[in-house]
């Protein structure tokens, strides 16, 4: 019997879904898709050099998981630059990490995706006096964002 699935989180879905090579209408052209998965393992092995046992940790999978990931993402990144076709990232089953927010003068909590920065003020008091919810800490180790909050959900676009 295979494992269960596990839900793979990610900080954010990309500024840009979709690249093509230049000079060749979009009509001319083959499609590979990337999942967002698979874009956030590029991510995180290859922008911010993470080895794959830390990248995996922050991806909520195991090791073997990401390196499955980050190979097949490889490959189609691999076929979509030397033979010339098209790149849309969208799909996989993901969950966005969140940030969790507390305004002690008014108690107020509230959530913001990952990659958006730090709020100015209290959304309800509009106070400046802001702190991170405990809730955001030591994500990459199993609490934090995700942790009974929120779901696992198939993106199917971006």
């Amino acid at each position: 019997m295979p494992r269960p699935f596990k839900c793979r989180r990610v900080c954010g879905l990309p500024r840009a879904a979709y690249f093509k090579p230049a000079g060749i209408p979009v009509f001319a052209l083959e499609q590979v898709n990337l999942t967002v998965d698979e874009f956030e393992a590029i991510r995180l092995a290859d922008l911010e050099g993470l080895y794959q046992e830390e990248a995996s940790k922050r991806m909520n999978i195991s090791r073997q998981t990401f390196g499955n990931i980050i190979e097949s993402a490889h490959k189609k990144i691999a076929d979509v630059i030397v033979n010339a076709k098209a790149l849309k990232i969208e799909g996989g089953v993901v969950q966005m990490m969140q940030r969790y927010f507390l305004c002690p003068d008014c108690t107020n909590e509230w959530v913001i995706p990952y990659d958006t920065g730090g709020p100015v003020e209290c959304p309800k008091c509009q106070g400046k006096n802001i702190r991170e919810a405990l809730q955001d800490h030591d994500w990459a180790d199993g609490g934090g964002p995700g942790r009974g909050r929120g779901r696992c959900r198939r993106r199917g676009g971006v």
